[in-house]
């Protein structure tokens, strides 16, 4: 019998989607919901809580009615700093809580599995990190984090200039877990207009 672990959900929103023009990717719609809407409806079930992780002005953000936390770290674009801004987050705020899980905002067909799988295999494997996969690809900005590790991420950005999640990982016991691909990959993200067209139609397909 599986022990839920209380786990909040950050969801990272730092890109500026230049391949599309710029502007915020997951207020982007496919079937009329925001892809935003749709990755808050697949892991608000799983995670206890929800926050977005964005830089610039949060009100943009309110009709989601999620808190909005800004990078801590001056001039470090990238997920790692929202990952650190989420560990910190969750230090201050919810000190009763061990693990974070952090997801693309911008990946809108996210496994309705995807908190309780990882926590399996990190339990398992007796790894510090756990990280998601598919076809063969590892999504490393699709994982759970250690509240604990917060001090050792920020030096690794502060002082050794590490903005790349795998040379981060590669220093701890890494689990990672394979989603099957069938009708579409759960870890899809838009990155492009193009793949706004593709996510429509992927959209019919999961009938959501």
């Amino acid at each position: 019998m599986s022990v839920r672990i209380e786990t909040p959900g950050v969801l990272l929103a730092g890109g500026l989607a230049r391949r599309m023009g710029g502007g915020d990717k997951p207020m982007r719609q496919i079937g009329g919901r925001t892809i935003l809407d749709r990755v808050i409806a697949r892991l608000a079930p799983q995670c206890d809580g929800l926050i977005l992780n964005a830089n610039g002005d949060p009100a943009r953000f309110a009709s989601f009615g999620l808190p909005v936390i800004p990078d801590g770290v001056a001039d470090f674009p990238g997920p790692l700093a929202g990952i650190l801004a989420a560990l910190d987050w969750a230090a201050a705020s919810r000190p009763d809580v061990h693990w974070v899980l952090s997801a693309a905002a911008d990946c809108p067909f996210l496994p309705r599995d995807l908190v309780a799988r990882l926590h399996a295999a990190r339990i398992a494997e007796d790894a510090q990190l756990a990280v998601a996969a598919s076809d063969g690809q590892s999504h490393p900005v699709i994982g759970l984090w250690s509240v604990a590790l917060r001090e050792e991420l920020r030096h690794a950005l502060v002082v050794e200039d590490i903005r790349k999640i795998d040379r981060w990982t590669a220093r701890y016991r890494l689990a990672t877990v394979e989603w099957p691909v069938d009708e579409l990959d759960p870890f899809f993200n838009a990155n492009t207009i193009d793949d706004i067209a593709a996510a429509e139609r992927l959209a019919a397909l999961d009938g959501s």
